[in-house]
């Protein structure tokens, strides 16, 4: 019997990671969205590209404006991608606890439905949302991961290979923190084929991959006018999805609930962690330098300035 994966929002981001789950046949999809007809009608789509691709995975589409998350039941991962994104005069309280509302909602259905999952969150501000599943959900820590550092590190990654005109393949970014412009892109542990950025690169050419890496997602943004990136996101979910549910045991870097690891308690940041069949199975720790520290350390406090803004 197939995995079965939920994706919560049929935008963009939502609706090309379930076409990228079911192009891959890994698992059965999902995809809900409060909007009626549509989820439905891009999961027909989906389907209907299986007999050209080969893919016997079966995608559902569902609507729940009216709160009913019934087929979504038994879900061995839910991806949570649904929210608002931020608007002309709306302030990042505003956005912050518009999204906190939307991801409760979503993460009661998913307890009552799917109390077995593993949640992946995608929502912005990430961090926080991720923190406000965890403590809604009331999960194990290893089961609610925030998909960031796999972006940031994958953009991080194109930047550099472009630069030494190498095969992307050759190349291993590394970026811990926040998914903001506080993170914390790490030159010293990022390497093109095994050796480490800083003997390939001068320091003025990395710190501009390290800035450009920051701004990456704005950069789209700025570009597209309306709307944000969805690609590189719905293929970092995927990722993800794909470690855990063929249990790869993989290292990547995500958001993780910290209890004393790089000095951070009580907090999602984004660090290296295992992901296997349990969701996180390890975080891994690394030695910092104290430059390093202290970029996490101002990573951390925005992330936990967020937090504390909804009273978590």
């Amino acid at each position: 019997m197939r995995k079965k994966v939920t994706v919560v929002g049929g935008g963009f981001v939502g609706s090309t990671t379930a076409q990228r789950i079911l192009d891959s046949g890994i698992a059965d999809v999902v995809l809900t969205d409060i909007l009626d007809g549509v989820p439905a009608g891009k999961a027909l789509d989906m389907l209907e590209s299986g007999p050209i691709l080969g893919s016997d995975s079966h995608a559902a589409g569902i609507s729940t404006g009216s709160g009913d998350y019934r087929e979504t039941a038994n879900s061995d991962i839910v991806v949570i991608t649904a929210g608002f994104p931020r608007k002309p005069g709306m302030s990042r309280d505003d956005l912050l606890k518009a999204n906190y509302d939307v991801v409760k909602a979503v993460v009661e259905n998913v307890v009552k439905f799917s109390p077995n999952a593993i949640l992946i969150l995608v929502t912005n501000p990430l961090d926080a949302m991720a923190q406000a599943a965890y403590k809604i959900s009331g999960f194990s820590k290893n089961r609610v991961i925030g998909m960031a550092g796999v972006l940031d590190s994958a953009r991080m990654s194109t930047f550099v290979a472009a630069e030494l005109g190498v095969s992307v393949e050759n190349v291993h970014s590394f970026v811990l923190g926040g998914h903001g412009d506080d993170m914390v892109p790490l030159a010293r542990y990022s390497t093109v084929a095994g050796i480490p950025l800083p003997e390939l690169l001068p320091k003025e050419t990395i710190e501009a991959i390290v800035t450009r890496t920051r701004k990456g997602g704005a950069e789209i943004v700025n570009l597209l006018k309306t709307g944000s990136a969805y690609y590189a996101p719905s293929a970092a979910v995927v990722e993800m999805v794909k470690a855990i549910l063929h249990d790869k045991k993989k290292i990547l870097p995500c958001a993780a609930y910290l209890e004393g690891e790089y000095g951070v308690r009580g907090l999602f940041v984004g660090v290296p962690v295992k992901l296997g069949a349990r969701g996180i199975e390890q975080i891994i720790e690394i030695k910092l330098t104290a430059e390093e520290q202290a970029a996490l350390d101002k990573s951390s406090a925005s992330v936990r300035e967020l937090v504390s803004v909804l009273g978590l």
